[in-house]
């Protein structure tokens, strides 16, 4: 085996390629999810309704992979944050999953039938599939910044105390709502891109008004995080190059300590500055008829929302509200060397290839998407 890096390195390297695989599911798959929330408000009448459908409908499974590729990568970076986090957050995942089952079959049986209560129905489900798993990751994040009731015992068996009910309290409700305000934004975007006439016009509309929520929510939150919650600080541990069980550590909880690395480490501030301005930004290009740039924008925006949370939770996974020093962290969460250096070989490897096919698959579904289509290609089309 080939070592290029050492341990360390390797736990850091595996932080930011998860945090790459979620900023681009959140880009990608997350204006898939902003359309199903948006669909039954902003497209009148069903011929509008299959437009927005098939804007989405050539990429929307793709992009769906990169949430399955983030579990696969955390299991296999993080299985003991995969362990502790599929057991607390089980009831969630569930929900979510089943939440998202009616997208599959929407997008395919919606326009199979010509009854409008069957396709009313279906256009619903789909705005289930994208309105929950969204509220769903805001309320996880939310609750991952006020810590997860989980310990480990001396024989490092993962306990969980809370509930999902639990989960629901104001701040975790709080960042539900910046997480589907900012992804009905996204997807507003992307329908502006990608549609024209009166549903462009609405859809420009219904991202303002997203935009307005995202970001009141969103500066909320930030004051919630510096002044009501707090914190989790690593006050000792073993060398980060070592191997080591998370109860070999030294946590303490303080109010303020997720600004911890804003204020030791400036150049972090970009990511909020970027949420905050890509979102401004992208209304204003929008505005000015400049669709491209404000899907880009937006984009922009989206990954400075989690790139913030990352940056305030680091080096912190999964903090535990339980047993602080159960907290699991980049340095002792991770598999062994031997593991994260073959799976950085076959990321090397592979990840070009595959955006390089997702670069093409997108070249070439670019275009707007008009009521003419649709009507003209009814067999073939969503």
């Amino acid at each position: 085996m080939i070592y290029l890096f050492d341990y360390a390195t390797l736990k850091l390297i595996w932080w930011m390629l998860v945090g790459a695989l979620l900023v681009g599911f959140a880009i990608l798959d997350g204006f898939d999810l902003g359309v199903g929330t948006l669909l039954p408000f902003v497209a009148r009448g069903d011929s509008e309704r299959r437009v927005a459908l098939n804007t989405v409908g050539p990429t929307w499974e793709g992009n769906q992979v990169w949430f399955i590729t983030a579990g696969g990568a955390t299991f296999a970076a993080w299985p003991l944050v995969y362990a502790a986090a599929f057991s607390g957050f089980y009831a969630a995942l569930i929900l979510t999953l089943f939440a998202l089952f009616f997208r599959p079959v929407g997008f395919d049986y919606r326009s199979k039938v010509e009854d409008p209560r069957w396709r009313r129905f279906w256009d619903w489900g789909i705005f289930a599939g994208g309105t929950v798993p969204a509220l769903v990751f805001g309320v996880a994040f939310g609750n991952l910044l006020q810590g997860v009731p989980f310990h480990f015992d001396a024989e490092q068996r993962v306990f969980y105390t809370g509930s999902f009910i639990e989960m629901l309290n104001p701040f975790g409700l709080l960042a539900g709502v910046v997480s589907v305000a900012m992804l009905a934004m996204h997807g507003a975007s992307f329908l502006v891109l990608r549609t024209e006439g009166e549903l462009q016009a609405r859809a420009r509309r219904a991202g303002l008004i997203a935009t307005v929520i995202f970001l009141v929510a969103f500066a909320a939150a930030g004051v919630v995080i510096a002044t009501l919650i707090d914190g989790y600080r690593i006050t000792a541990m073993p060398p980060e190059n070592a191997s080591f069980i998370p109860l070999a550590k030294t946590v303490v909880r303080a109010r303020g300590a997720w600004l911890d690395n804003y204020s030791q480490h400036s150049w972090t501030l970009i990511a909020p500055l970027a949420a905050f301005a890509g979102a401004l930004a992208a209304q204003l290009a929008s505005a000015r008829r400049r669709v491209g740039a404000a899907f880009v924008l937006s984009s922009l925006a989206v990954a400075g929302v989690v790139l913030t949370a990352g940056f305030a939770l680091f080096p912190f996974i999964m903090p535990s509200s339980s047993d602080p020093s159960s907290s699991l962290t980049v340095w002792d969460a991770v598999s062994s060397r031997r593991t994260l250096q073959v799976m950085f070989w076959g990321t090397l490897l592979f990840l070009p290839i595959v955006l390089a096919y997702t670069t093409w698959a997108y070249h070439v579904t670019r275009g707007k998407v008009t009521v003419r289509q649709v009507e003209e290609g009814s067999h073939g089309l969503y």
